[in-house]
């Protein structure tokens, strides 16, 4: 979950940017800028609906509530809801080509300046641990577990692997389910390390969000390498 108007500036900033390569992609396929506001709406959506099951609702009766309600979102969301988006444009406007290729590239970067954003801000902490090289020390001066900076490493990691999958040729079509299941895996390990809400023993509303983002991911990425023998072009993302 983020606050504050660092991280705004920083994801604005990496929206204008995926919006003008999506933009520009359109001057050949005019669907596509319709295919990126679905999924932005989507995931804006998203990003606030999740926060708000997961520890939005612990919020009432804080006076600082309707600050935290308008600034609260999660990553989760916005991916799970996103994706959603994407698909029922695609159905609205009849289009089959895939599109996940683009989201693979696009959406690591965005998020890589979105957590930068949430370094500057002070925001997303982990747990408190142990003086160590990699711990962070917060505006307190407690030591943390650097969930920031380890997204933003995964995130870049990601950004990296889909480059070169692109230059290679390697897995068309599916390297945004991979990356959908890589960092639901990633999230659903590392959230036990985050400063977050538990519900339930060491679990956030996170791990379920992330543990549905796996099977989303091993879902269509089944269903993409079913039909890729008789099919070269698919409807989903």
């Amino acid at each position: 979950m983020t606050h504050g108007t660092s991280y705004a500036g920083w994801m604005l900033a990496a929206l204008a940017l995926s919006g003008w390569l999506w933009f520009r992609a359109g001057r050949r396929d005019p669907h596509l800028p319709l295919i990126f506001i679905g999924g932005l709406l989507g995931a804006f959506l998203g990003a606030k609906l999740v926060y708000l099951l997961a520890e939005g609702w612990n919020d009432l009766g804080r006076p600082d509530l309707t600050l935290r309600w308008a600034t609260g979102k999660t990553i989760l969301g916005g991916l799970l809801f996103g994706y959603a988006g994407v698909e029922l444009t695609k159905k609205a406007l009849r289009y089959t080509r895939p599109t996940g290729d683009r989201f693979a590239v696009m959406v690591p970067l965005a998020l890589i300046l979105g957590r930068i954003g949430c370094l500057t801000h002070g925001c997303c902490l982990g747990r408190p641990c142990p003086p160590a090289w990699y711990a962070r020390t917060d505006s307190a001066g407690v030591p943390r577990w650097p969930a920031v900076p380890a997204e933003i490493a995964f995130h870049a990691l990601a950004l990296a692997a889909a480059l070169v999958l692109q230059a290679t040729g390697r897995l068309p079509g599916q390297r945004f389910h991979a990356y959908l299941i890589a960092y639901g895996l990633f999230r659903f390990v590392t959230e036990f390390q985050r400063d977050t809400l538990r519900l339930f023993g060491p679990f956030t509303g996170y791990h379920l969000a992330a543990l549905a983002l796996v099977v989303l991911g091993v879902i269509r990425f089944g269903q993409r390498r079913r039909l890729a023998p008789t099919s070269p072009v698919s409807a989903s993302a």
